[in-house]
């Protein structure tokens, strides 16, 4: 049977959902994402997943049906196929990695609680280097971007000596070994050679509060799909650092269909990923309190956007 597809999300022209699409591909088009650091860093700030039963609760007009709650434990992965859109035929195909099977996924056997506690720990001494005056923080190791004040510096040329006191080579290796498993069941869920994923930019740790929003780097709540905003993006993944009800609240990160909004609560060790494309809409929800940590690692099919891991040395 051949697979579906789906276009691009089409909404009744002035509807809610299409005004904030275009909100937000507004203020990403009159940024200036381009200039050094930021152009590679800033627009990730938006970027930052079935039946165990249906949680409905109310969120703005939408209704949102919780996906996996945050005090659920799946010993597997959890994979919901959709549509894919027509996103992919816009770029170059890559035989035997482009989507052609599209949906989403979540699992919490991948990494543990413990590993996600090094990789928070880690996050907040990079973090505490630097941070946004809004709400909303990133630390690329790849890059060296780091969140300051209104702007980005590189974390590697500001702070070398602090860089060599709180982090290790160890972390290094951890964070190494994390993204290899992710991409390993990237590989699995969707049938794919893990060897055609590559890892793409931009990759990084985030750290979001209900701070108000000094810049628009920091509104990182706008509906996007990243397959738009990055070409080279052909699966999204996040793994979770802080639990959604015990950490934080609000912020849970939201696939949104129609008229119905999908989500799942984060947890500490918990892995979401999806195909790019927009198949997969989707936003995060503001803070309401307390602090919110995750990585977001992405994969390419085109070894042309391919980057290394990152390294102290």
């Amino acid at each position: 049977m051949p697979v579906q597809r789906r276009g691009v999300v089409k909404t009744a022209e002035g509807s809610s959902i299409e005004k904030k699409i275009k909100r937000g591909n507004a203020l990403r088009q009159g940024s200036g994402w381009k200039k050094p650091i930021v152009g590679t860093v800033a627009v990730s700030l938006f970027i930052i997943a079935g039946g165990l039963g249906w949680l409905y609760v109310s969120q703005d007009e939408f209704v949102t049906e919780v996906f996996v709650r945050q005090d659920e434990f799946l010993d597997g992965t959890k994979f919901v196929q959709v549509p894919c859109s027509e996103d992919y035929e816009n770029f170059k195909r890559f035989k035997g990695c482009t989507p052609q099977r599209c949906g989403r996924a979540v699992t919490d056997a991948v990494i543990s609680r413990e590993e996600a506690g090094r990789m928070l720990r880690l996050a907040e001494s990079g973090l505490a280097l630097g941070g946004s005056d809004g709400g909303a923080s990133i630390l690329d190791l790849h890059s060296g971007a780091l969140s300051m004040g209104k702007q980005f510096v590189n974390i590697y040329r500001y702070f070398p000596d602090e860089v060599k006191d709180i982090f290790s080579e160890e972390d290094f290796e951890l964070y190494r070994s994390l993204r290899q498993r992710i991409q390993e069941e990237i590989a699995r869920t969707f049938g794919l050679d893990a060897s055609r994923l590559f890892l793409t930019k931009p990759t990084f740790f985030s750290r979001m509060n209900n701070t108000d929003a000094k810049t628009i780097h920091d509104e990182y709540w706008h509906p996007h799909v990243d397959k738009v905003t990055y070409g080279s993006f052909d699966y999204t993944s996040l793994l979770y650092l802080s639990d959604y009800g015990v950490d934080f609240g609000g912020g849970r990160f939201v696939f949104m269909d129609g008229s119905h909004n999908r989500t799942m609560e984060p947890r500490a060790g918990r892995v979401s990923f999806f195909s790019s494309g927009s198949e997969n809409l989707h936003r995060v929800e503001k803070v309401s309190w307390g602090t919110r940590f995750a990585i977001t690692v992405s994969f390419t099919c085109d070894p042309t956007h391919a980057i290394s891991d990152p390294t102290l040395t």
